[in-house]
């Protein structure tokens, strides 16, 4: 049972970590300039939302939905996305700070990071087939035992994956930044 039913609304330049955000299911609506930084927004549901120029770091999203939710300019540092409720979740970040969030073992198909900054983020056992990594940095982020196929890496950087023991068929890569496939291997490339 939902609480609260939002639709089609605009909410700018509000302070959560003030004014506590109510549960419920949020519909078609647009966060522009808010603060989420440690606010627990757990159990709530967006579906179909666009964040702009938000602050989500350290959030807390127990069982939090984002279904077909568009992240811009936002900053969501140590976000445990893998508390996230899994079912129909689809998310889009451009231009982010994703430093040191999980995604541990998410399923997240076809997932575009445009312009994200991805440094030590964990993707053990994620689902990123078929996914868009288009200008991110990628220092120190964890790929392990991680689905990879049919990736798109071609344009991003500082990336160590190791082809023994995640899942690459089809990825693809550039010649510039092949060299992080083969790092575990300390083999010098000039």
């Amino acid at each position: 049972m939902i609480d609260n039913y939002f639709d089609s609304e605009t909410y700018s330049k509000i302070d959560f970590t003030k004014t506590k955000i109510k549960k419920g299911e949020y519909d078609n609506c647009t966060f522009t300039n808010c603060n989420f930084e440690n606010v627990h927004a757990s159990n709530i549901q967006f579906v179909e939302c666009e964040f702009i120029d938000c602050n989500f770091s350290n959030t807390i999203l127990k069982d939090t939905a984002f279904k077909n939710v568009q992240f811009v300019n936002c900053k969501m540092i140590g976000v445990k996305f893998n508390e996230c409720d899994s079912f129909l979740l689809q998310m889009t970040f451009k231009d982010c700070q994703l430093n040191f969030s999980s995604f541990y073992q998410l399923k997240i198909q076809k997932t575009q990071f445009v312009n994200c900054n991805l440094q030590e983020v964990d993707f053990t056992e994620t689902n990123l087939s078929s996914c868009y990594f288009d200008n991110c940095n990628l220092k120190n982020t964890i790929f392990d035992r991680t689905n990879l196929e049919k990736s798109n890496f071609i344009t991003s950087k500082n990336f160590s994956i190791d082809p023994e023991v995640n899942k690459l068929k089809g990825a693809k890569f550039c010649r510039d930044n092949v060299v992080g496939l083969l790092q575990k291997y300390q083999i010098v490339v000039e």
